[in-house]
């Protein structure tokens, strides 16, 4: 996993220090083409209410020169701030090419100066002129295509799949080591490099998937341990990727959205000790040829002949007479842009549960744990010709792979022995989503050590913890970030095992503030809001996924909406401005959108698709009052991001367009009489009310009828949900809020379908897709849509730590400055904490209850990073019972008590850590 792991000084413990630095995001970024990166870094300190006042930035391009002031290419001397967050680089103009070691020194509250703590960043090639390299691949006109094998029982089709390309070059170093070496790579595809005999890197599945008319991201590699004197070979293996393979549920090939075949475009930057430079570039005089990879594809899955393997192609010396000349297809470098976020990598290694041999040579591998990524097998004593087959599923139905929910995704693996005494197979080009995989083949007996799963996903830092005392729920939070991992691959995938595994846009923005909590998915989501908006059309409709691709037409409400609600959001977690500047245009277009096709302002005029409160249970929430109250929470947005970016005539009209909207959803689907039916919203399902309560969109009068409607609907069906994607991630935040924390925990814990907890009853180990993905009165759902490994009902996660364990902020707050604190004690627990790095520092809030004296006591432990403000709700049946400690005799000194109210104490925390213990709260 990425680590945050700071260059701090020595003995920094006993004052406030710097930590976590990032450069646009990342830690330790190789290879930014941004002009004006912007530095972040978080604190900590041991002493309360401590603050920086201060910091001081400098660089140089040596780090031994941060000491020395007369060799600093940038200084800017102490400038007061109470944080680091998002500090635009404001020196002389970045040169290409070239890392940049910087330092932040902090003062504390008292002025004093404080720790201090180095990193660093690395250019890439920032303009298009400074790509010298050609976009190389096979000659597409005598390229073979072959189909894979036609065994098993799932229905063949002919795919017309091609071997990947090994594209190679040979070259002579001489006497002259290059003190500095980089490679700056791309393909229209996926591909892996490889320089004299070994991988380069450990990305995966490189580049990813982007709107690749309008940007191709490279990736910068330090190559300067891999070369030596003499001859070097440089290797790249092409596949088909998102470029040119099988891409989402359209059964055809998707090629005329792209392209036909891969290509790969390399530069090589070796800087030598006397300041030379030398270019070794991707163009003509590169060697093309096929080697095992017989086909690799995303969805159909990877065939490799081992007996046509090329050894030591990637070596120097390797005779390549007998192959192609590698075709130029491309000498435009115009869309070419540096990776900005993480890569995909493996992550972590899983060893089978159980090992099950099945009559006819098969052998059915359970890892335990519902994943996404691929298997490394291990053959021994295996003649040559002997085929392995591997077939994956989720999970078993009657004791076999269930393979029906995959649709037209083949997702099978081929392995075909060279006759070795030990052999590796480990698909390179291709992710499969499965907690079991069936192997067919295999010579004699599959030892257990012999099989690996290996876990893929885009390597965003993990960044929060939450435990408590209910096994139950922690399996949930474990289910939603395994969800989380395997579906955030290249982009925010909706499932990552059949034949679709779209950026859809409502899966993604009602997950966003979940996957803040488990995860830094900052410079993630960054990048993909560009292919969200460079996919929005000239109306102003955003896609419904992103990239764009296989949907028809756009503009779904609560789909469209995401283009609105997501740099919100990062902006508000991360601070992150820019995302706003870059998106606001965007914005507003689709509220115009929205608006010019429905003047009458509530949004009936369907002009793209409309999916409703998807795969809502029981329930059939009215699509244009679920359109309606999504035009009034984008109109609101667009207008608050307004007054962020200066826009204040904007933010005024936005504003305006807002009030109106919101008196329209009044006046259309809410009963405001004053008779017994006030608060009745249209339709009486839960999204409906939890859509009003939420958006705001009530007169205050009519709110406690409104949350009456909604505890009454969820009583009478047993303390039950019907909600769908929609829906589902307001549940227990409203009736939490509005005071009923007692039904939101009965949702928590309910075990019986629908609920979180049915599907953990039977077995799951991620969030399915639909509450009723198997049941035991009808088993399992349609075929046609049952990912068991899907994140958006996994939204709850979001409440996990910001209502049962009570880590949020104030609702005027951005980045976590103003932290408001307010745990929720309930249920049949009786103990939940939360950890979460912000970008302020590690915020943390928990309680416990403990047997006392007379009734359960009730402790509460919270840390506040430097920098923050905290306001802590401390729930308790006697707020004159509460007490602080540390390690003293309990009192409140110190403590800034702003409400004393029945049910809590509510005191104003600066930032250190704390203990309270009062009596216990009524339940």
């Amino acid at each position: 996993m990425t680590a945050l792991l700071p260059d701090v000084q020595p003995h920094a413990q006993d004052r406030l220090t710097p930590y976590g630095l990032t450069c646009e995001m990342v830690n330790t970024p190789l290879g930014l083409d941004d002009p004006s990166p912007r530095l972040s870094w978080k604190l900590r300190s041991p002493h309360r209410n401590d603050v920086q006042t201060a910091y001081r930035l400098s660089a140089a391009l040596d780090r031994r020169d941060l000491d020395d002031a007369e060799r600093l290419i940038w200084d800017t001397g102490r400038r007061a701030a109470a944080d680091g967050v998002l500090v635009p680089y404001d020196g002389p103009p970045l040169q290409p090419s070239t890392r940049y070691h910087w330092r932040v020194e902090v003062w504390d509250a008292d002025g004093a100066a404080a720790g201090r703590a180095d990193s660093w960043f690395e250019t890439g090639l920032l303009r298009p002129d400074e790509w010298r390299a050609a976009w190389i691949g096979r000659d597409t006109d005598t390229a073979t295509v072959m189909d894979p094998p036609g065994d098993g029982d799932r229905t063949h089709r002919t795919l017309h799949l091609s071997p990947c390309s090994h594209l190679r070059r040979s070259f002579d170093l001489g006497g002259r080591r290059p003190v500095r070496a980089r490679i700056y790579a791309a393909a229209r595809g996926v591909y892996e490099l490889r320089l004299n005999g070994r991988k380069v890197g450990d990305a995966e599945l490189a580049p990813g998937w982007t709107e690749y008319h309008r940007r191709v991201l490279y990736q910068t590699y330090d190559v300067t341990d891999l070369l030596h004197e003499g001859d070097n070979a440089l290797g790249v293996v092409l596949a088909d990727g998102w470029w040119s393979g099988y891409v989402g549920f359209d059964s055809r090939r998707q090629a005329q959205h792209y392209g036909r075949a891969p290509q790969a475009i390399v530069q090589m930057l070796l800087d030598h000790a006397d300041g030379s430079r030398r270019w070794i570039v991707s163009d003509g005089s590169w060697r093309e040829g096929p080697g095992a990879v017989r086909y690799a594809d995303l969805l159909m899955g990877e065939y490799v002949d081992a007996r046509d393997g090329l050894p030591g192609w990637d070596t120097p010396g390797y005779d390549d007479t007998g192959w192609s000349r590698a075709a130029v297809l491309d000498r435009s470098a115009a869309p070419l842009l540096a990776l900005a976020d993480h890569p995909v990598r493996v992550t972590e290694e899983l060893r089978p549960r159980t090992v099950e041999r099945r009559p006819g040579g098969r052998f059915i591998v359970d890892f335990g744990q519902n994943m996404v990524g691929r298997v490394r097998l291990t053959l021994r004593d295996a003649s040559p010709g002997d085929r392995v087959r591997m077939r994956y599923a989720e999970i078993l139905a009657d004791g076999e792979p269930y393979l029906a929910n995959l649709r037209t995704a083949e997702a099978t693996d081929f392995y075909v022995a060279a006759g070795d005494p030990v052999e590796v197979f480990e698909p390179r080009f291709t992710f499969h989503g499965f907690r079991y995989a069936e192997v067919t083949g295999v010579p004699g007996d599959l030892r257990p050590e012999d099989v690996v799963g290996r876990v893929l996903h885009s390597d965003t830092p993990l960044t929060g913890h939450f435990e408590c005392s209910d096994d139950t729920v922690e399996r949930l939070h474990a289910n939603i970030r395994w969800s989380q991992r395997g579906n955030f691959l290249a982009i925010p995938t909706d499932c990552p095992q059949r034949d679709e595994r779209l950026g859809w846009l409502a899966d993604a923005q009602v997950f966003l503030p979940t996957a803040c909590r488990g995860a830094d998915v900052a410079a993630f989501f960054a990048r993909w809001m560009r292919d969200v908006v460079d996919a929005q059309d000239d109306d102003g409709a955003f896609p419904d996924v992103a990239p764009r691709l296989c949907i028809e037409r756009e503009g779904a409400p609560a789909w469209g909406d995401g283009g609105v609600i997501i740099p919100w959001h990062l902006y508000r977690t991360y601070g992150d401005r820019r995302v706003l500047e870059r998106s606001y245009a965007a914005m507003a277009a689709w509220v115009e959108h929205v608006h010019r096709h429905n003047p009458g302002l509530v949004w009936r005029n369907r002009v793209g698709n409309h999916y409703g409160d998807w795969l809502q249970v029981d329930a059939d929430t009215p699509r244009d009052l679920l359109a309606t109250a999504y035009f009034a929470r984008s109109a609101q947005l667009v207008a608050r991001a307004a007054d962020v970016l200066g826009e204040h005539r904007d933010a005024e009209r936005y504003r305006a367009l807002h009030a109106d909207v919101r008196a329209a959803f009044v006046d259309a689907f809410v009963d405001a009489s004053e008779s017994e039916g006030a608060g009745r919203v249209k339709g009486g399902t839960q999204t409906g009310y939890l859509l009003a309560l939420a958006f705001g969109l009530l007169p205050e009068r009519l709110v406690p009828a409104a949350v009456a409607h909604l505890a009454a609907d969820i009583e009478s069906r047993g303390r039950h949900l019907t909600t769908g994607f929609v829906g589902v991630a307001l549940l227990c935040p409203v009736l939490a809020e509005h005071g009923r924390a007692d039904l939101a925990y009965a949702l928590l814990h309910q075990d019986t379908y629908p609920s979180w907890g049915h599907s953990i009853r039977h077995g799951a180990t991620t969030i399915w897709e639909r509450w009723d993905g198997w049941t035991e009165e009808h088993g399992f759902q349609s075929p046609a849509m049952n990912s068991f490994n899907h994140y958006s009902l996994g939204s709850i996660g979001d409440w996990l730590y910001g209502g049962v364990a009570g880590i949020d902020q104030q609702p005027d707050s951005v980045a976590y400055r103003r932290l408001r604190l307010r745990p929720t004690v309930g249920g049949r627990l009786t103990r939940a904490h939360a950890r979460q790095e912000t970008p302020l520092g590690a915020v943390a809030c928990g309680w416990s209850l403990h047997p006392g004296s007379g009734p359960l006591d009730l402790r509460v432990e919270v840390t506040v990073p430097p920098g923050a403000q905290a306001t802590l709700h401390i729930p308790t049946a006697d707020p004159r019972s509460v007490r602080e400690s540390r390690g003293r005799p309990h009192d409140c000194a110190g403590v800034d008590v702003v409400d004393v109210r029945p049910d809590a104490l509510v005191v104003r925390l600066g930032s250190g850590s704390y203990r309270f213990s009062a009596a216990a709260p009524r339940r």
